[in-house]
């Protein structure tokens, strides 16, 4: 009984014996399944009428190519056959690529292309409603289209309807079918905006796309179509018919209602603009407020009003003492008033006593001298008799003359008998 073989065992022995035998072959065929990854790598089949086999052309090789290849053509491939132990399988790797000529569904794809093109099937663009409620999609209900469409409308979205036209969107019939579900949505109106699609797949996965009766029902719908067949890098008769081709399902879904979203993002932006303007209001008014309160006035008043509020005391203190100081002047001066007043009439009293005094002195002495009183004591005053003038002297005299002689108690006349002169 032979010793049982490990899995890896006998695969890395299959390559050890199959590797050598196939380190330099020649393949033709037509490129289908292509992948160009973002390494630079790129995966694809090559395929013939009974059969294919995966192939990879590893990114040196490509840098090296004057031309990339891509799905629909016919190339002969130069490489080695290569034994892949992770999965079992084997692939071609591709050292050099020779272009046999475009493959034969590629160029009925483009002769195809070519004819719409000219009838003007390609021309026929309308914007979408800006705001749909109801969204029709033509896809198959079992795949995955489907519910990448529905997460992304639901996720981002609300307030719609949709409405799915299952199709088949490979193989026999499908492009009746595909043809068919668009003629029903547009015969009973029943959506805004329509999307047609499918997931990723080889050029004859997608070929129901191209077929005429898939051009003419997107054509002649009165409903805008979105078409998004395949990945990014895959294009379709679809894809030129339609109002708008999105990339992959999901973008679709996106530019469905992306008018809607846009209003909505320019919403949320105001919103956020608003609430930034408020808030940063908000810190400024708050800002200067604290400015405010911390000034003097504010926060202590006293601070400021204080040193007018004590030169108003100072003043009012001024007043007080100067009123005072007038009052006890006044009452000072009116004392003085009062004492020189009093100084004045003493002084008038005194002075006009010995004004008196003198006057009764000058009265007495008058009056001592007065011819009456001095007859009083003996004496007598002689006049003449013709004019009665007072003689003066003894010379005015004449002898036998009468003279009259004034005594205290009366007159008399007397005769001149001599004169003695001194």
């Amino acid at each position: 009984m032979s010793t049982p073989l490990s899995v890896s065992e006998l695969t890395q022995s299959i390559k050890n014996r199959l590797e050598p035998y196939f380190a330099n072959v020649v393949v033709k065929g037509e490129i289908t399944n292509f992948r160009a990854q973002a390494s630079g790598h790129i995966y694809f089949s090559i395929k013939d009428a009974g059969a294919q086999m995966p192939a990879v052309l590893f990114r040196g090789s490509a840098e090296k190519l004057t031309r990339k290849p891509k799905p629909g053509d016919e190339v002969i491939l130069h490489g080695e056959l290569s034994i892949y132990p992770p999965r079992g399988g084997y692939q071609l790797v591709v050292r050099n690529v020779e272009f046999a000529g475009v493959g034969q569904l590629l160029m009925q794809l483009h002769a195809r292309k070519k004819e719409l093109e000219d009838k003007g099937y390609f021309n026929k663009k309308r914007a979408l409603p800006p705001f749909p409620k109801t969204i029709g999609v033509v896809t198959s209900p079992t795949g995955a289209v489907i519910q990448d469409i529905i997460n992304v409308l639901t996720r981002r979205h609300g307030g719609f309807h949709l409405i799915l036209v299952p199709a088949r969107v490979q193989g026999q019939g499908a492009a009746e079918e595909i043809a068919g579900a668009i003629n029903v949505l547009n015969h009973l109106k029943l959506c805004d905006v329509l999307i047609v699609g499918r997931g990723g797949g080889s050029l004859e996965d997608l070929w129901p796309f191209n077929e005429m009766c898939v051009a003419e029902a997107v054509y002649r719908s009165e409903i805008p179509v979105v078409s998004a067949v395949g990945h990014e890098t895959d294009f379709s008769i679809c894809d030129f018919c339609a109002d708008i081709r999105a990339p992959t399902p999901s973008a679709a879904a996106e530019i469905v209602l992306g008018e809607k979203q846009q209003m909505i993002d320019r919403l949320e932006r105001a919103q956020k603009q608003i609430e930034t303007h408020l808030l940063h209001q908000k810190q400024n008014l708050r800002l200067r407020l604290e400015k405010i309160m911390a000034q003097p006035v504010i926060r202590d008043p006293f601070a400021i009003l204080g040193i007018y509020s004590q030169k108003v005391d100072e003043i009012s203190f001024r007043l007080d003492q100067w009123a005072k100081n007038s009052l006890t002047e006044t009452k000072m001066q009116k004392k003085q008033v009062q004492s020189q007043t009093a100084l004045l009439e003493q002084s008038l009293k005194s002075s006009l006593e010995k004004k008196r005094e003198k006057l009764r002195s000058l009265y007495l002495q008058l009056k001592a001298m007065h011819p009456q009183n001095i007859l009083q004591k003996g004496y007598c005053i002689p006049f003449t008799q013709k004019n009665e003038r007072v003689m003066m002297n003894s010379s005015s005299a004449k002898v036998g003359e009468q003279i009259k002689l004034l005594f205290h108690d009366g007159q008399l006349i007397s005769t001149v008998e001599e004169i003695h002169g001194k």
